[in-house]
C-alpha cells in the first residue's frame, strides 16, 4: 500500500473526524454521537464541558497526529509500517487522559462542580 494512502485513510480519517466534532459538538446527552464515558453522561453541564474540552484535545492531538506521521511518511517513505497507527493511538488516549483530568479537577463523582480553592 502507498504510504500516503495509508496515513490519509487513518491519521487523515481522525483528523477529519475531529474537525466534524469541533465544529458539530452534540448537543445532548445521548448514546451516540460525543464524547461518552460514565462521567461525562451524568449532568447536562459535564456532557457540555466534557464535550466541549474533548472537542478541542482532539483536534490539537489529531493535527499533531497527521502532520507528524506525513513526516515520517515523507523522511521514511518506504519504511512505514505501524507508526502511524502508534501514533493516532497516542493521541487518542492523551486527549482521552486529559479531557479525564480536568473533568476529575472540575467536578466531583456526583456531577457537580467543584468550587475553587481560594
Amino acid at each position: 500500500m502507498n504510504p500516503y494512502i495509508y496515513v490519509l485513510s487513518v491519521n487523515g480519517l481522525l483528523f477529519l473526524f475531529s474537525i466534524i466534532f469541533y465544529f458539530f459538538p452534540p448537543k445532548k446527552i445521548n448514546g451516540i454521537y460525543g464524547y461518552r464515558t460514565n462521567k461525562s453522561m451524568l449532568n447536562e453541564d459535564v456532557w457540555q464541558f466534557a464535550n466541549a474540552f474533548f472537542n478541542k484535545q482532539f483536534l490539537l492531538f489529531s493535527a499533531i497526529s497527521f502532520g507528524t506521521s506525513l513526516l515520517f511518511v515523507f523522511l521514511f517513505s518506504g519504511k512505514i509500517s505501524w507508526q502511524p497507527m502508534v501514533i493516532m493511538l497516542l493521541s487518542l488516549g492523551a486527549s482521552v487522559i486529559k479531557t479525564e483530568q480536568e473533568l476529575a479537577k472540575n467536578f466531583d463523582d456526583e456531577g457537580n462542580r467543584i468550587s475553587p480553592k481560594n
